[in-house]
């Protein structure tokens, strides 16, 4: 059923007002559109509305029987017309984006700083989280992109790699290790390693890659945070295999060795929801993210 809300606009207005020269007035229409919109609209009810004469518009029976129901549908038209247009403006003023911790502290920094010369207004919601809470978080409409480890693709989001990074091992410089251009696993083989929850995508790439190999690891310790892990390269208690760009370049007292024998790397990428565009300051976003990247990914090769 088609409703007519031009001509309950119409009718609200005459009703409220008790005028057909006023409500036009109020509507910005002439008084002949005014009379055009509510003849459609009795001719499609079935009933008249008013009663009118030269001197003054009362409302019939069903008049005063549409009035209550017509306000209320107005005015809950009207709230949630306002809401909408609220939060319209407010994802105009505010860009939401997910981005795996160890990326947003040591390299998304820049590209904000870059972003923020271009969109000085605009507000930035960093969802600084697991891969899997990331991909949620855009598949909900939370977050416009992710930036995360690219892994087994789901059917509502899309996946564009950036990257491939591969892992290091980190110590504290002064090492006997520290010296060496590249080590292999074997090099370190029975030396107290501290790793990262099971609950993160790294140490699922890990685990995978090194198959039994990993069994052959001294992990000591294990913690949730990289953050942590790194606390204790520093102190010498442990040593720890992490992805290159999780390790803070101006970190002096750190050093990042190559391991080979094998090499493990994981793939950085964007995750987006399938079929919903980027807004405007998302794609401006995420084509800073995009040259950071490239830039990262030709450093390496060089």
């Amino acid at each position: 059923m088609r409703i007519d809300f031009l001509g309950i606009e119409a009718f609200l207005a005459i009703a409220e007002r008790g005028s057909f020269h006023r409500a036009a007035a109020h509507l910005n229409l002439s008084q002949t559109a005014l009379s055009h919109r509510m003849r459609k609209l009795e001719d499609d009810l079935g009933v008249e509305l008013f009663t009118r004469t030269t001197r003054q518009v009362a409302l019939t029976p069903a008049g005063i029987e549409l009035l209550p129901r017509a306000r209320r549908m107005f005015d809950e038209i009207t709230a949630s017309y306002e809401s909408l247009r609220t939060r319209g403006r407010e994802r105009q003023e505010r860009l939401a984006i997910g981005c795996l911790p160890t990326i947003a502290t040591n390299h998304l920094p820049v590209v904000l700083e870059a972003f923020s010369a271009i969109h000085p207004t605009i507000r930035v919601l960093v969802h600084d989280t697991s891969a899997q809470e990331i991909a949620e978080r855009v598949q909900s409409g939370e977050a416009e992109f992710g930036i995360t480890v690219v892994s087994a693709g789901r059917w509502d989001l899309d996946l564009r790699p950036l990257m491939k990074e591969p892992y290091v091992l980190v110590c504290a410089h002064g090492h006997p290790l520290a010296a060496r251009s590249h080590v292999t696993w074997s090099d370190f083989e029975g030396l107290p390693l501290v790793r990262i929850s099971s609950q993160t995508a790294n140490r699922t790439i890990l685990d995978e890659a090194l198959g039994s190999r990993r069994e052959a690891m001294s992990w000591r310790y294990e913690v949730s945070h990289l953050a942590t892990a790194m606390s204790l390269v520093r102190r010498r208690i442990a040593l720890a295999v992490a992805p290159r760009l999780a390790i803070d370049a101006r970190a002096t007292d750190l050093v990042a060795l190559p391991i080979r024998g094998p090499a493990v790397t994981r793939t950085l990428g964007i995750v987006t929801k399938r079929g919903l565009p980027l807004s405007a300051a998302g794609k401006a976003l995420l084509d800073l993210v995009t040259t950071r990247f490239r830039n990262e990914a030709a450093q390496a090769t060089d």
